[in-house]
């Protein structure tokens, strides 16, 4: 094992393409399979973070060549408050990854990268269930049961730096 493999990085998927199925794959199985949205439809989308420079991108966290997780900026995520630009949206660790504070880098880093192109403030929508864990991000609620989900919103310098992830 190199030392690079040992360290826990986010980069865009751009610079870790071979990563591109299995963020297909998990973003596909957590949120659109039940929904019976066809496998090669979220592919399309996640192809589409590997040719743009702006949005949609898509961040993964790795160890080396291994998957830990993703998240991604897009341009809409809520049909319900289409003038909300742009979220951060399809956050997802492991499971046997969680509760290390990758999800936390996961979502900073996505955020950061909004602000870096100029976006403020970035929107981001959770359940009531998971609102606690952005809430302790610095995320502020704006609005609260939009079609079951709570609306969030960050600009920069409100967010909380996770400790001990690099961003390449």
């Amino acid at each position: 094992m190199s030392p690079d493999d040992r360290i826990l990085s986010i980069s865009d998927l751009r610079r870790q393409p071979a990563l591109r199925d299995v963020v297909t794959d998990r973003i596909w199985n957590a949120w659109w399979r039940t929904k019976g949205i066809p496998l090669a439809v979220i592919a399309r989308r996640v192809e589409e973070t590997l040719a743009a420079d702006g949005l949609p991108l898509a961040l993964v966290a790795h160890r080396g060549e291994q998957f830990l997780g993703t998240a991604s900026v897009i341009a809409s995520d809520m049909p319900e408050r289409p003038l909300y630009t742009p979220w951060v949206a399809a956050v997802w660790v492991e499971p046997e990854h969680r509760t290390r504070g990758i999800g936390a880098a996961l979502v900073r880093a996505a955020a950061e990268a909004a602000f870096a192109r100029g976006f403020d403030p970035v929107y981001l929508c959770a359940t009531p269930a998971n609102s606690p864990f952005y809430r302790r991000l610095g995320w502020r609620q704006v609005e609260a049961d939009i079609a079951g989900l709570n609306l969030f919103s960050a600009s920069p310098g409100q967010l909380h730096a996770p400790a001990g992830v690099s961003a390449v």
